[in-house]
């Protein structure tokens, strides 16, 4: 398609560079088409428009699939990951006890509110202390 309207191209531009006088005639003449080239570079052209946008139609299309088909393989890996597909350890036999992990949960007292707690006693003494004086 794009040589055919290359081809009518460098006929219309001939033609015209020949009606304007700034070339020669090239060779004998021209074929019986050379007369339309322009309405024949038009119908070329507008071809090649639809041939343009229908491989770009086709290219997006594959692109999409791709894409659809590599979310769903990822997702099918994201959910396997998410299923345990073998069996818990559990209790083994071996020599020796072993710890039993307690049910409640360990109290962590925070550093701050030891301190609150020391400073409140400080200042609980010292109130009793300006009493007696």
């Amino acid at each position: 398609m794009r040589k055919m309207r290359d081809k009518e191209r460098t006929f219309e531009q001939q033609r015209r560079r020949e009606r304007h006088g700034k070339a020669e005639a090239r060779g004998a003449s021209f074929s019986g088409t050379a007369e339309h080239a322009s309405e024949r570079k038009q119908v070329f052209a507008s071809a090649l428009k639809r041939l343009n946008k229908e491989l770009a139609r086709l290219h997006n299309l594959a692109a999409r699939t791709a894409h659809v088909d590599a979310a769903r393989r990822a997702l099918a890996l994201y959910r396997a990951a998410n299923f345990m597909t073998y069996p818990p350890a559990g209790a083994s036999a071996n020599s020796g006890m072993v710890a039993k992990p307690s049910p409640r949960r360990r109290k962590i007292v925070t550093g701050a509110r030891v301190g609150r707690v020391s400073q409140a006693t400080k200042v609980a003494q010292a109130i009793r202390d300006a009493r007696g004086t």
